[in-house]
């Protein structure tokens, strides 16, 4: 009881600081905005040809690699991350001509299986390339915090929270009011029909690829600076599968709101009820809340009801 105790008191001196909760409250959205990043990756693919890309996260990994080895050897850094997307750029292209045009049409679960093989090709790929070692990247932000309004801020946090809400915002209005952005509904509503009104479907998927490299590369640069781009950089897809189940495998708002729900409420599970379990909640609480949100609504907070005659 004592213990107990002791764990309670603390925690009720934590809550009843209002600026700290709001120090956590900002440290879960810039952390779900970065996810938000990562979920992007896998919405746009998925709506743009109803696969599930296993590779997103090895995407993010090879990009910060490319990156960060280029710079080892030399490059300057503007001229090194135009040449990360020149080649996200060609890769998109490779993976377009090579993987995806000989299974138009295939069955669903042929293209998943595919975008695993690719995985593993480039995380190979990048070993041999760039080498195994842990990278550090410096964006030239530091990671120290400041005091804003009372409330204590992590400047790399703050940064890359700002740069992925930008990079999103892009993303939302480009998808939504561009002519491509609606050729890239069209093809995701239905291949044939968008084929005939002239729709080149090859086009869409390169550029949807080509985006969703890009947005692998943001956001292996904002990983990469916090935590060094190591190949455990990979896993951050897992991160991003709770966000897709919030928010729904084909919603680009639904990426953005699941990613704060879960960067929030993990934040808070585990700052308020880590010390009456032991702590390490933020490591599995997300999965929990996804498995929960399953439960109620499996198609997520902004995804389509989808109804099959059996």
């Amino acid at each position: 009881m004592d213990v107990l105790h002791g764990l309670v008191a603390p925690l009720s001196d934590i809550a009843a600081s209002p600026l700290f909760f709001v120090e956590v409250l900002v440290g879960g959205i810039a952390a779900g905005l970065l996810y938000s990043l990562v979920a992007l990756g896998f919405v746009l693919i998925f709506k743009a040809s109803g696969v599930f890309n296993f590779a997103q996260g090895v995407m993010v990994l090879f990009a910060a690699l490319t990156l960060v080895g280029l710079m080892d050897r030399g490059v300057p850094a503007p001229l090194a991350l135009l040449l990360s997307i020149a080649v996200m750029i060609a890769l998109a292209f490779a993976i377009e001509r090579v993987v995806l045009r000989p299974l138009v049409n295939q069955e669903a679960i042929i293209l998943f299986m595919a975008t695993i093989g690719l995985n593993f090709f480039l995380e190979g790929f990048g070993e041999m390339l760039w080498g195994a070692n842990v990278k550090r990247l410096d964006v030239g932000i530091p990671d120290t915090s400041f005091r804003m309004a009372g409330i204590l801020v992590n400047r790399l946090e703050m940064a890359a929270a700002l740069t992925a809400a930008v990079l999103v915002t892009i993303l939302a209005v480009f998808f939504q009011k561009t002519r491509i952005g609606r050729a890239l509904r069209a093809v995701a509503d239905d291949h044939e029909a968008a084929l005939s009104v002239g729709i080149p479907l090859k086009t869409i998927w390169v550029v949807v690829w080509s985006v969703a490299g890009l947005v692998a590369l943001a956001a292996g640069v904002m990983w990469g600076a916090k935590s060094g781009v190591q190949f455990s950089l990979s896993l951050i897809a897992l991160k991003a599968l709770p966000v897709l189940i919030l928010g729904g495998l084909t919603s680009v708002p639904g990426a953005i709101v699941g990613g704060i729900i879960i960067g929030v409420g993990e934040k808070i599970a585990e700052v308020y009820w880590g010390p009456l379990v032991g702590g390490a909640i933020e490591n599995w609480f997300a999965y929990v809340m996804a498995l929960g949100f399953l439960l109620i609504r499996p198609q997520g907070l902004f995804g389509e009801k989808i109804i099959e005659r059996v």
